[in-house]
């Protein structure tokens, strides 16, 4: 299934802009960043820093994407699936069901005759014993 571009570029952005709020809050909590460091918040920052830069990443080839027209994969440019475009589509069910219609019983795999209820051997391994 293929996205709109703009639920894509809303998909980056969100979670770069929540980690980068955490990371302002924090740092208003301490006063500063040598003071949030003090009250012991010093690995937190790192990790939101951290995890807000690999986030920066997807929103970096959004803004790529947009601006250099660059396509999706699996598009041919016309904004539709790519195949062809004059309203047919070039799966027919009909000459599936067709084929499958003239394979006929023949081909189907050949089951093992089932055994007869007085020869089947016991069990044996787990379970109750019989005695």
């Amino acid at each position: 299934m293929r996205t709109n571009p703009t639920f894509r570029a809303i998909g980056a952005i969100v979670p770069f802009f929540y980690c980068g709020g955490l990371l302002i809050y924090f740092i208003h909590e301490g006063g500063s960043v040598d003071g949030a460091i003090s009250i012991g918040l010093g690995p937190t920052l790192l990790g939101l820093a951290i995890v807000d830069l690999l986030f920066s990443i997807p929103l970096f080839v959004v803004i790529f994407r947009f601006f250099s027209g660059t396509r999706p994969l699996g598009s041919d440019g016309h904004g539709g699936p790519s195949g062809p475009h004059d309203g047919e589509n070039a799966f027919d069910a009909d000459a599936v069901v067709a084929r499958y219609l003239a394979r006929g019983p023949a081909q189907t795999a050949a089951s093992p005759p089932a055994p007869s209820p007085g020869s089947a051997p016991k069990p044996t391994g787990f379970g109750r014993r019989n005695r």
